[in-house]
């Protein structure tokens, strides 16, 4: 009998240890069941979070050298005797992004006095940006900004502005004239975008010594002439991309292809008498009466 009382005891102990291990069991399940459940319920939001979306990427990733954008045979016939049939380059702190060229020229024709001729090509690349947008889009704003500049040229008169067909993707003739130096000038300024880059040419002449003023439709016929020419250089820059073989030699011309530091000054001597020389040709080449 004394030894009925610790084996009862024994037993007992023995049966109650199942029933604690499914104790712990349960909860222990419960435990991990309630950390995944909170853990799929805060990871629900997160994983669902939008991304933000990916502007389209740039379709020109260089500009052609403004200098040779326009056919030598352009030249010869909108500037005539052109003082530098290359063009003189504007001064740009990356030609990937910004460049210019312009071309002047006095046509002496004695009795019948001399005809005056300038014109200027622009170039402005847009890259694409995240937080500023694409490419194109960001052309398309300095697009209306160039065309705005251009009807609110200072001194202009009769200006007029109407969508030019057949120049990139999208372009606007801006017509006026202006009275400097004693002569009327005739102006016509073509603003055209194609993808990410922003073409503007200026167009502009007049007679002196008696000569009589150029016509607004021949200013326009050349100034669109030479809009298109600049704006197809610029897919050519699309189509060499990738192709160091195949890219287009800046800098073709004989007055543009030196490149020592002392022709760089020259040039940007020129390029500072031909901006005058727009205003006031007769500082340079006074024409025979």
């Amino acid at each position: 009998m004394h030894r009925s009382a610790p084996r009862l005891s024994r037993i007992l102990a023995c049966a109650a240890v199942p029933v604690m291990l499914v104790a712990v069991g349960c909860s222990s399940d419960s435990g991990s069941d309630g950390k995944k459940n909170a853990g799929s319920s805060s990871s629900g939001p997160a994983g669902s979070k939008p991304s933000e979306p990916t502007v389209e990427p740039a379709k020109f990733t260089d500009l052609p050298d403004p200098c040779t954008s326009i056919g030598k045979k352009t030249i010869e016939d909108l500037v005539p005797d052109a003082k530098k049939k290359g063009g003189t380059a504007g001064g740009s702190t990356d030609l990937s992004v910004r460049s210019s060229c312009s071309w002047n020229g006095l046509d002496d024709q004695g009795v019948k006095g001399s005809q005056y001729r300038w014109m200027d090509v622009g170039f402005t690349r847009f890259d694409s940006d995240q937080s500023l947008g694409s490419g194109a889009k960001r052309a398309t704003a300095d697009y209306t900004k160039q065309v705005t500049k251009a009807k609110e040229s200072e001194g202009a008169k009769k200006v007029a502005a109407e969508p030019a067909a057949g120049i990139g993707d999208e372009a606007t003739l801006v017509t006026y004239g202006l009275s400097k130096t004693d002569e009327d000038f005739v102006y016509a300024t073509v603003v055209a975008r194609t993808g990410n880059v922003v073409v503007t040419l200026t167009y502009n002449g007049a007679g002196y010594a008696g000569a009589k003023t150029p016509s607004s439709s021949d200013i326009v016929k050349g100034a669109q002439k030479a809009a298109k020419e600049a704006v197809a250089a610029v897919g050519k820059t699309e189509q060499s991309a990738g192709s160091e073989d195949s890219s287009p030699a800046k800098g073709g011309s004989d007055d543009t292809e030196k490149s020592p530091e002392k022709d760089t000054k020259k040039d940007q001597a020129d390029a500072k008498g031909d901006t005058g020389s727009e205003d006031s040709p007769k500082s340079k080449a006074t024409p025979k009466s």
